[in-house]
């Protein structure tokens, strides 16, 4: 197993007042993140270095210059393309955000997760230009809304584009997720809830906000253990408070999300 000491890899998580998404900042000269799926958009650059990741069967080279978007739920993995090791930026934003712009369109998708449309870079610079400036509320929305409409004009136009959704039922059930993240829930739970059937509900979840109602739980539980492993707390408490069986039920579904042990990700975090 790689050496996963700060001096060689390291990620810096930047200070947020909304919690609405995560931005990071990361140095990888020696490791090599596992295939891994987020339920989140994936937006980056790479700042040096040359970033390598297979995705949707491909393997991608993100330079300089590029931007880097990764849809919900999509397998991808991540190393560097020299010996040198490459730097990033990064932020996660949970499809609900963008749909907070979109009111119920397909999500954009950015076809082999890679752009050079320099509007897309542009639009990014208020997210990723540093990761030690605060967002003003305000200027975090505007921001928001100009990175959602540029995503949505050059997203590949073939990809779920003429599938019809019930938005409002969707929602309604990501909701009640919310406020119930660590009950045993069941599709028809959220059927009552929703008002639609659950077969319907699960493939408009899926396509709304890029990934399933169960998965979607799994990930408010998970971010609940970053919280808590940022904090100290140990493992096994973290997985416990979070609403998960057991440690080893929370550890495969945190490399399976992350690409790293909760241990590595303890060992490379750094809080600002």
């Amino acid at each position: 197993m790689p050496n996963l000491s700060n001096e060689n890899n390291w990620i810096v998580r930047a200070p947020t007042q909304s919690h609405k998404f995560e931005r990071i900042e990361a140095f990888l000269s020696n490791y090599a993140y596992k295939p891994h799926r987020h339920d989140t958009y994936a937006i980056g650059r790479t700042l040096s270095g040359v970033q390598n990741f297979h995705y949707k069967g491909t393997l991608q080279h993100s330079l300089p210059g590029m931007t880097m978007v990764l849809h919900p739920d999509e397998k991808h993995d991540g190393e560097s393309g020299t010996l040198d090791g490459y730097r990033y930026r990064m932020i996660y934003i949970e499809p609900a955000m963008i749909q907070t712009i979109l009111k119920g369109k397909p999500l954009p998708f950015i076809k082999h997760g890679l752009s050079h449309d320099i509007r897309l870079f542009k639009a990014t610079d208020h997210f990723l230009s540093t990761i030690n400036h605060h967002l003003d509320t305000l200027e975090e929305e505007d921001a928001l809304f100009d990175l959602a409409t540029i995503l949505c004009e050059i997203s590949d136009t073939s990809f779920n584009q003429n599938t019809k959704f019930d938005y409002t039922a969707a929602e309604r059930a990501r909701e009640y997720i919310l406020a119930y993240p660590h009950e045993n829930l069941s599709l028809s739970d959220l059927e009552k809830q929703a008002g639609r059937d659950r077969w319907s509900l699960s493939r408009d979840f899926r396509l709304l906000f890029g990934t399933s109602p169960h998965r979607y739980m799994t990930m408010r539980r998970l971010e609940t253990v970053k919280f808590y492993l940022a904090q100290g707390e140990s493992i096994v408490q973290a997985a416990l408070a979070s609403g998960f069986f057991d440690q080893s039920h929370m550890t495969r579904h945190f490399i399976k999300t992350f690409g790293l042990t909760p241990t590595q990700w303890k060992m490379i975090n750094i809080q600002r």
